[in-house]
């Protein structure tokens, strides 16, 4: 080997990312000793050793990890060039891979969809539902190209483009005494029990940031993996939980046994952004896709004060 190509560099990522060869092969689309001899005619260019191989799996030199970043940049950078120069011709074309968190997709790609289409047909989202963290880590691989999360997230590498705000609306089992009023003030739910989403959803963290500032306490025996699985759990009297209105009008008719309210006042409220990476190749496309979400019906409808 005389130089590093691209080739060999995504062939590295790949062997970071699965540390396995023969996953690593396989997302490559090669054969393994393919890879494996790509590798190590990388280690004897640079002149250093990059990986450990043992009979189960491959790890990672302190080196390697270093290069392996630099690595990444380079081919981010390359990836955004092919793109600039596919979609020079039309920006709102070509594919958008686009990740989202699981408490909002459901709710807002339904809408979003067929607006989309409509006025970009040539454009192609690729969407992708994950939780935060995950989606961050995407991001700073290069494998999307923006991401719709709620508001901060842990990188402020990121670029922010703020989409709206959403209130919260209180599911209650439907013989709770609170569900006879017909809005529900903060402080009525002091010492009330809260079934919660489990770790690793930001809507969880915001739920325990209202909990805690109005003296409700959170259910410690329950941690629900979806909004539907809270709602279907308050449905049974386990608790009372929050849910967005996005989710709330999506669900249509009531579900047998909950009752769901507004709250007087100022509601609790979580903030959605569009995020993406700085420099990114496809910052006029995500910048029209914001718009187009912000003007969607029920977006415009949310009322925040």
């Amino acid at each position: 080997m005389n130089h590093i190509n691209f080739r060999d560099l995504r062939y590295l990522v790949a062997v970071a990312d699965h540390q396995h060869f023969g996953r690593a092969s396989a997302a490559c689309y090669v054969s393994q000793p393919t890879l494996s001899t790509q590798i190590k005619k990388l280690e004897a260019y640079l002149d250093v050793q990059l990986v450990e191989r043992t009979s189960k799996r491959v790890l990672v030199t302190p080196i390697g990890r270093m290069i392996t970043e630099r690595a990444r940049q380079v081919l981010n950078e390359v990836d955004d060039l092919v793109s600039v120069a596919r979609t020079a011709g039309d920006p709102m074309s070509g594919d958008l891979r686009i990740g989202i968190i699981p408490t909002l997709g459901p709710y807002l790609i339904p809408h979003l969809f067929p607006v989309l289409q409509a006025q970009y047909p040539k454009l192609r989202l690729l969407l992708h539902e994950e939780r935060t963290r995950g989606l961050v880590e995407r991001l700073q691989e290069g494998t999307l190209d923006a991401a719709i999360m709620g508001v901060p997230v842990p990188d402020e590498g990121l670029i922010a483009q703020s989409l709206f705000k959403e209130p919260f609306e209180v599911a209650l089992p439907a013989d709770h005494p609170l569900a006879a009023q017909s809005s529900i003030g903060r402080n009525d739910l002091d010492a009330t029990p809260m079934l919660l989403l489990e770790e690793g959803h930001c809507m969880r963290d915001q739920a325990l940031d209202f909990c805690s500032r109005v003296g409700a306490r959170q259910q410690q025996d329950f941690r629900a993996t979806s909004l539907e699985t809270l709602r279907q759990m308050v449905a049974t009297g386990a608790g009372a939980t929050l849910l967005p209105t996005l989710a709330v009008q999506a669900a249509g008719a009531q579900t047998e046994g909950l009752a769901v309210r507004a709250f007087s006042g100022t509601p609790p409220v979580r903030e959605l952004a569009i995020y993406r990476r700085r420099g990114c190749a496809r910052e006029p496309v995500v910048s029209a896709l914001a718009e187009l979400i912000r003007d969607l019906p029920p977006v415009r409808a949310l009322s925040v004060t």
